[in-house]
């Protein structure tokens, strides 16, 4: 099995080899700064129901719920956006000297 982005020979669990890997980290780096923008979503949901839902005098376990649904909220932002960098890496070119 050859590596679905250069056709290397040599292959990660992945499906690519250990230089697309790299070359993939290295451009994820330039988009670090999207944990923060995820991470303050979630932080604002759990925020708004966990402090907002007792101030109504509702249950204190809405409150819990609320932290729940902002860390849920994280996560769930985590993975969509990771998966989307993903697929704006594939779509870049290939340096020449990785051409078949």
């Amino acid at each position: 099995m050859s590596c679905s982005r250069c056709a290397a020979e040599a292959v990660t669990p992945s499906g690519w080899c250990a230089d697309c890997e790299q070359q993939h980290y290295a451009w994820s780096r330039q988009h670090a700064a999207d944990i923060l923008w995820q991470a303050g979503s979630g932080a604002a949901l759990a925020m708004l129901v966990g402090l907002g839902a007792p101030l109504l005098g509702l249950s204190p376990l809405l409150g819990i719920l609320g932290v729940l649904a902002g860390a849920s909220t994280f996560l769930g932002l985590r993975v969509w956006s990771q998966r989307r960098r993903r697929q704006q890496f594939l779509a870049t070119s290939l340096p020449r000297a990785y051409l078949p």
